[in-house]
């Protein structure tokens, strides 16, 4: 009789899972290489992501996102405000420089700061997004927010950064840059 896998030994499994694929997981393909549920698969790398994990969840699936700013990384956040008809063009512009769009973040009056996730690297993952907040429905967190949310922007060089901000100021979405 073949023994079963412990919850710590699947969550191991998922890591490997993930990293070893250079693209996102969805959590049903998931589920299915560890023979159990998609819910379990949501607990487990929840579980994963409290203990520290760099776990991801994009439109496209989930992935590990070790941020290493080992000066070879850029890191910047900026304000900016629109509505839901300029979130694809906001998103184009930031990855078209070549910069990826690691989340949204809003400053709710009750909550305090909510981050989503977003880890947008080109056009297809933008895409991606948008079919995914028109399947489900969803709003963009910045609709709790009068359009009023921050994003952390990353890319290899200060020239891709600066191209991108540049990019969202010519839309006339950008409030601010933050010092981070």
């Amino acid at each position: 009789m073949e023994r079963r896998q412990s919850g710590e030994e699947r969550r191991q499994e998922l890591l490997r899972m993930i990293q070893e694929n250079d693209r996102p997981v969805t959590g049903t393909q998931l589920a299915k290489q560890a023979g159990v549920s998609r819910q379990v698969i949501v607990q487990d790398l929840s579980l994963l992501k409290a203990k520290g994990y760099p776990v991801v969840a994009t439109a496209r699936g989930y992935l590990l996102n070790d941020p290493v700013l080992d000066g070879t990384r850029r890191i910047r956040k900026v304000v900016c405000r629109h509505g839901y008809d300029q979130l694809k063009a906001e998103c184009d512009a930031i990855v078209d420089e070549g910069v990826i769009l690691r989340d949204v973040i809003v400053e709710h009056p009750v909550y305090g700061f909510l981050t989503g996730e977003l880890m947008l690297k080109s056009r297809r993952d933008v895409r991606a997004l948008i079919e995914r907040l028109e399947e489900t429905q969803a709003t963009p967190l910045s609709s709790l927010t009068d359009g009023v949310h921050i994003h952390t922007l990353e890319a290899d060089n200060e020239e891709a950064l600066d191209a991108a901000i540049e990019a969202l100021d010519r839309l006339g979405i950008l409030v601010s840059e933050l010092d981070v």
